[in-house]
């Protein structure tokens, strides 16, 4: 088992997912639904988003190669687009953010809340398949790195799946003030994270 990329992947995956932060939002967007039916849109959305995560990672690398993007220009791409996510959640504006176009999506009607807006893009979103294809390159076609990245990605997506079930409790606990510095917290995490990102970027391009 390669310890290093499994931890890696899962610290990564975690914070760009933000399981614990989505509680309030996904209260915000099933308001008014009955609990059975509210445990069915949690489960629907836990499904469609570890199989857009899967899938990312195990055709993630072989579509940058037919669209002729390196490894390391992706990297210092996704490394500056989760730097901004990390920013957002520093700054306080990501929770804000989700919590609006949760709203928006109610307003329109969606009729499957479960794809949309749960599963993409507050699971699946940017910042998620970005960290998830960079994962995939570091894998470097491994059958074990790449089956260790998907088992990450289920025990992410099966965290969310607990978390939205025990979402008034998770959320009652925390309360405004624990979520904030929680969110704070993982934003440096990821800052952190995508600074180094951008360095093997970087580097690669250099020496090569």
């Amino acid at each position: 088992m390669p310890l290093e990329y499994l931890i890696s992947a899962a610290v990564t995956l975690f914070v760009v997912v933000d399981p614990i932060g989505l509680a309030p939002t996904f209260l915000s967007v099933t308001t008014g639904i009955p609990d059975g039916a509210r445990r069915d849109v949690a489960l629907r959305a836990a499904v469609i988003a570890g199989a857009i995560l899967a899938g990312a990672a195990l055709i993630g690398d072989w579509l940058l190669r037919q669209l002729g993007i390196t490894l390391p220009a992706f990297r210092i791409a996704g490394g500056l687009l989760l730097f901004s996510i990390a920013s957002e959640m520093v700054l306080g504006v990501r929770i804000e953010r989700q919590s609006r176009d949760a709203e928006q999506a109610i307003e329109e009607h969606v009729r499957n809340i479960a794809a949309f807006p749960l599963a993409t893009p507050l699971l699946a979103g940017p910042g998620a398949l970005t960290a998830t294809v960079l994962l995939a390159g570091q894998a470097a076609l491994r059958p074990i790195y790449l089956a260790t990245l998907v088992g990450v990605i289920v025990a992410i997506v099966a965290l969310c799946l607990v978390v939205f079930r025990l979402a008034t409790k998770i959320g009652a606990a925390l309360g405004t003030t624990g979520s904030t510095l929680l969110s704070r917290l993982q934003g440096v995490l990821l800052a952190s994270l995508a600074v180094q990102y951008v360095i093997d970027g970087l580097r690669a391009v250099l020496g090569g």
